[in-house]
């Protein structure tokens, strides 16, 4: 007798993990529970139910991105081709800036509720540092590049604002592109990736001057 209202529940918190992430995704952090329940076709009692405040439901949605994050992570390192990988996980990243643009505060440090998951956030960053050593000593990304060159360009993936939503997801996956471009080796020009275009590949080699002229300043 006590297994379907088991179940029923187990359903029911699995649902609104499902509908706060794609509702906070794509109008924040911020959207008040009796929101997250009209969506989700339950009433406000049974989300408190499941959880006693509203920081749960949100630790409970972070939680299942850092997890997911963290394990896309491990098999990037697990790759073999370790440009492959550090291509990847770019792109990836760029991906996640446009498909939960609402939960980057957090997952990127900004916003109060990622406190919570700092420590993640701080190991997952150590992880990245090994991915782009692992790309630098196999000879897959120029020898001058830095992890300091490849944080500049997350952040501007992260920090741009094009206009529509439209036209953002465009500019962001445009600057991921030219980012990867820029980190390759010389070895790797010879056959860059068939989305770019002459000219694309050209402002690139302006946007990594930049950073490296910004990088030598910064150092002075």
């Amino acid at each position: 007798m006590t297994r379907k209202p088991r179940t029923d529940a187990e359903h029911n918190r699995r649902h609104l993990v499902a509908v706060a992430r794609a509702a906070f995704a794509a109008d924040g952090l911020d959207l008040p529970v009796h929101e997250i329940a009209r969506r989700a076709g339950l009433g406000v009692a049974t989300v408190y139910r499941h959880f006693p405040s509203r920081q749960d439901l949100v630790g409970a949605v972070l939680t299942e991105q850092v997890t997911a994050c963290r394990a896309q992570m491990r098999a990037a390192l697990d790759d073999p081709d370790p440009w492959h990988a550090l291509r990847g996980t770019i792109h990836r990243f760029a991906d996640h800036q446009v498909r939960h643009r609402g939960l980057n505060p957090a997952l990127l440090g900004s916003h109060p509720a990622g406190a919570s998951i700092a420590g993640q956030r701080r190991a997952q960053a150590r992880r990245f540092e090994q991915l782009v050593e692992r790309a630098r000593s196999a000879g897959g990304v120029r020898p001058e590049l830095s992890i300091e060159d490849v944080r500049i360009g997350l952040a501007a993936i992260a920090s741009l604002r094009a206009g529509s939503p439209e036209s953002t997801a465009a500019a962001v996956r445009r600057l991921a592109d030219l980012l990867v471009a820029g980190m390759a080796a010389p070895a790797r020009e010879a056959a860059p990736d068939q989305s770019l275009t002459s000219s694309a590949t050209h402002s690139t080699w302006w946007v990594m001057g930049y950073w490296s002229k910004a990088r030598r300043s910064s150092s002075r």
